[in-house]
């Protein structure tokens, strides 16, 4: 019996080690994975990212060449670590930090040791690399801008993050990824597919080859090139005029909703966040708070859109019913309401009509206009809503769902505010009249701007903004761009309105910006500004608007200019405006007065005080 059991435990084991051999031989062999194998080094071969074009087919962002020193904590020997500083410009505490993080990272993976060297520092070390056991260099490319404006459109790359790394399995450490812009939005058309080459080592961890004569090895996929539809002369245009400005200019080509020009002030020269200087330039550029040239005002700034809105409650009055284009309203220079609160207009008085109303820009004639939306339902919460219905067609109150990564939806007031404000049933069309207006709980961004006249343009409808134009020259198919939104409004209603804003250029707020040759419909606006000073809210020098299309016949551009503490619409925004439709439209600005004027102009004293009065305002 015991010679049976020592028997059958030496036929177990002699099976157990003929299968265990067996699988390893032609099981395991077979799909024998080099990511496990701690003899194998991996190699990555990064690929370059797309190339990005304007709509014209300028190039806006190449690529150049540039060099990570890349480390395996594991095959690290001891090194003449001062000499090794010094030719890396670093210090040994830099050293001690960075391999500690590697080694933290993984000892047998290779991290980024020092990034993005230049072409003068490789050639200074690539000679002396073989006496650094543990350490090569890995050659990538970097982006290369090669204009400095559009900043805030591309966005910029940099190395992944902890974080970035657990939300992105595919990243390993020290990988680039796009940050902002359409570098984030679109990273992964542009970021391409890495390669990577496995090598085999010996006992002596000395590399001796491919591995299995490289049948896992991979090539890189080179990042697709993409064209935009941003115009870059009209861009860089645009942020020439808003030197020495803040705010934002968003230009739109009504018919298709692709985006013109793109235009957030201050800036910043995107190459500022290239190479090894990335880190401390954008912390700089962060660390501004009064300019916040990082801070995209043409998507994320909220302001009361002001006299252009009115644009928006003529036509729900006319949808609703409530007026037509010869219904007379009187104005008694301004519109008193709840007593004697006053809501002061300077159009000169008088019997106002629709398109009169709009070319005048009629505060009196609008707060009528309002109450009678508001007032036409048994409950101001009704009429809130129908009112709020048709403004969030237009895609107010909403992020609009362009293609880039940030954003701010504005705000759009509805019954429930007002409800929580005052509560149920104590308020009325008066208590927010300033709504009539555009200021009040009304906030817009200038996309959105830019966005509500190009559905004016359109008679209503708007595409949603975009900026991919082509990947690889194939035309985006996206319905989400190519379909239309039509908003609550029907098309004959807008002729009367599109006729007022006409007059607003010809004869109204916005008559002295003419442009030969090009009829323009528009509307000024000013918004009020107000900012805590000590605590207190004091009111600032008023903001200055204008949107517009043209040719009023066949429009092709849309474009809303906001100029932060700018007066009156008139005074900037309108003038900017016009002449930036001209080049567009021409190719050139005839109104050479008129664009000095504007290039020349600086407001940079007025954002260095502040203003506890109320400046001189115009009816706008």
């Amino acid at each position: 019996m015991r010679k049976l059991l020592l028997s059958s435990i030496i036929v177990i084991v002699a099976l157990v080690y003929i299968g265990r051999l067996s699988y390893l031989q032609l099981i395991a062999s077979n799909r024998d994975n080099p990511l496990d194998d701690t003899a194998i080094k991996r190699v990555y071969d990064y690929p370059e990212r797309g190339y990005i074009y304007d709509r014209n087919g300028k190039l806006l962002v190449a690529n150049q060449p540039s060099y990570d020193v890349m480390v395996i904590p594991r095959e690290v020997k001891s090194l003449d670590t001062l000499e090794f500083c010094s030719l890396l410009n670093i210090n040994r505490e830099d050293f001690i930090e960075k391999y500690n993080k590697a080694r933290t990272y993984s000892p047998r993976l290779p991290s980024v040791f020092v990034p993005q060297l230049s072409k003068e520092e490789y050639a200074a070390l690539q000679e002396k690399m073989r006496k650094y056991d543990g350490f090569y260099i890995q050659k990538r490319s970097l982006r290369h801008y090669q204009t400095k404006h559009g900043a805030n459109i591309y966005g910029y790359i940099r190395e992944v993050s902890d974080y970035d790394l657990k939300r992105n399995p595919g990243y390993q450490s020290g990988e680039l990824i796009g940050i902002q812009g359409v570098e984030e939005y679109y990273e992964n058309i542009l970021r391409g597919q890495k390669g990577v080459k496995f090598i085999q080592k010996d006992r002596f961890n000395r590399d001796i080859g491919s591995y299995k004569n490289g049948i896992y090895d991979t090539l890189p996929e080179q990042g697709k090139d993409i064209q935009l539809t941003i115009d870059i002369d009209l861009q860089a245009y645009g942020e020439q005029l808003m030197v020495n400005k803040r705010g934002g200019i968003v230009a739109l080509e009504p018919r298709t909703g692709e985006i013109l020009a793109l235009v957030t002030a201050p800036s910043y020269d995107p190459s500022l966040l290239v190479g090894r200087q990335r880190s401390r330039n954008y912390t700089r550029l962060s660390y501004d708070s009064i300019a916040k040239p990082l801070y995209d005002r043409s998507l994320l700034a909220m302001y009361p859109p002001g006299s252009p809105f009115k644009a928006l409650n003529a036509l729900a009055a006319l949808q609703e019913g409530v007026i037509d284009p010869s219904t007379r309203i009187t104005c008694k220079n301004g519109y008193y309401y709840n007593g004697r609160r006053l809501m002061a207009c300077h159009c000169g008085g008088g019997t106002r009509q629709l398109v009169k109303g709009v070319a005048l820009s009629c505060n009196g004639y609008f707060a009528n206009v309002y109450r009678r939306i508001i007032d036409k339902y048994p409950t101001s919460a009704e009429g809130m809503t129908a009112w709020e219905n048709h403004m969030r067609s237009f895609g107010l109150g909403d992020y609009l769902g362009y293609d880039l990564p940030t954003g701010k939806a504005g705000r759009i007031p509805d019954a429930d505010i007002y409800n929580r404000m005052y509560g149920e049933h104590r308020w009325y069309s008066t208590t927010n009249i300033s709504n009539a207006i555009g200021q009040g709980e009304v906030l817009t961004t200038p996309i959105q701007l830019a966005n509500i006249t190009a559905a004016i343009a359109n008679r209503g409808y708007f595409y949603t903004p975009h900026v991919l134009k082509t990947v690889e020259n194939n035309p985006i198919k996206n319905k989400k761009f190519t379909k239309p939104k039509h908003t609550t409004i029907d098309k004959k209603y807008f002729e009367p309105v599109i006729e007022g804003m006409f007059d607003v250029y010809k004869t109204g707020t916005a008559r002295f910006i003419q442009i030969p040759d090009i009829n323009i419909a528009g509307k000024t606006g000013t918004a009020e500004n107000f900012t805590k000073v000590d605590g207190e809210r004091t009111q600032l020098t008023d903001h200055s608007i204008f949107v517009a299309f043209a040719p009023v016949e066949d429009p092709k551009i849309a474009i809303a200019v906001f100029v932060e503490n700018g007066y009156w619409g008139s005074r900037y925004a309108g003038p900017m405006a016009s002449i930036m439709i001209e080049k567009y439209l021409k190719g050139e600005v005839t109104r050479k007065d008129l664009e000095k004027r504007m290039l020349e102009s600086s407001l940079e004293e007025e954002y260095a005080k502040p203003y506890s009065g109320k400046p001189f305002r115009i009816n706008e």
